[in-house]
């Protein structure tokens, strides 16, 4: 194997996002679900003699030293691999969106490169690399729609029924550093159930981030305004500048009246990533 094309790295919306409390540490306690949805990054791998990691955009131009090389770097340490790669990167996925698009770039890297070395690692081995390069990346490794508490490293995946989504992104973006540091930000939301989650999936809750995000970013306040002006009921994801709507059966956009300088797009959602079993879980492996 000298060569793999055509990598997905779909992104994420939060269904909602509660914050329940903060650990001594700084890190901030949550609830969300994590649901996959069919807008995606595409990665190309080539293999290289030597070790060398290189990385060529083939959209917006990314920071010199992203996730993608830390995630490749992160294996080559683990494993102690003495091949390299070449990775073409395709962006699609916004940045500062909220919904993970460089941590799923990350989970792809991981994946495709743990096969194109011939590494060996198991899905555990590879969440225990991730998970040190961004509490979402985890996620995308196990690749199914997943109820997430603690930092996002206790996932349960869940069912959720098939539906498409309403996808607005202010040109704007939201650091997540810049939200959570805000005095503003309301931290002791009550523990929610994934019983009472499953009575209305697509209704359940709120972004507890959305007001203090709406004052950092007005851009934020006017996707939601408009995309109620359609008459959807729409929220935040994550800790970015997006912002969705379930869309009923037969609903379409009319984008051309959305607010200057958003991109506007409508996903479905995935049952699963496209390169879950690519890694084999620890209880598949006979040592």
């Amino acid at each position: 194997m000298r060569a793999l094309y055509d990598v997905p790295a779909p992104a994420k919306l939060n269904l909602f996002l509660h914050i329940t409390g903060r650990r001594p540490d700084g890190y901030h306690l949550l609830q969300s679900v994590f649901m996959l949805v069919d807008w995606h990054d595409t990665l190309h791998f080539e293999l290289r003699p030597g070790g060398g990691l290189s990385r060529e955009d083939l959209g917006p131009p990314l920071p010199a030293d992203d996730l993608v090389l830390r995630a490749a770097r992160a294996l080559q340490q683990a494993t102690g691999s003495t091949a390299g790669a070449h990775i073409q990167l395709e962006k699609r996925v916004p940045a500062q969106a909220g919904m993970g698009g460089g941590s799923s770039d990350a989970a792809s890297c991981l994946l495709a490169l743990n096969r194109l070395w011939r590494a060996g690692l198991t899905l555990q081995q590879l969440e225990r690399i991730g998970l040190a390069l961004g509490a979402d990346v985890p996620f995308f490794l196990r690749g199914r729609n997943a109820w997430v508490e603690g930092i996002g490293e206790i996932i349960t995946p869940i069912a959720l029924p098939k539906a498409r989504f309403a996808v607005v992104k202010p040109a704007r973006g939201l650091a997540t550093s810049d939200i959570f540091r805000s005095p503003a930000l309301k931290r002791e939301k009550d523990s929610a159930t994934i019983s009472g989650f499953a009575a209305n999936p697509f209704g359940f809750g709120c972004n507890d981030l959305e007001p203090v995000a709406c004052q950092l970013c007005p851009d934020v306040g006017e996707a939601l305004d408009w995309l109620g002006s359609q008459g959807l009921r729409a929220r935040m994801t994550g800790s970015g500048s997006a912002v969705f709507a379930l869309l009923p059966p037969g609903a379409t956009l009319a984008p051309s009246s959305s607010p200057a300088n958003c991109e506007v797009r409508e996903c479905s959602n995935m049952e699963v990533h496209p390169l879950v079993g690519w890694a084999p879980s620890d209880d598949s492996v006979v040592g």
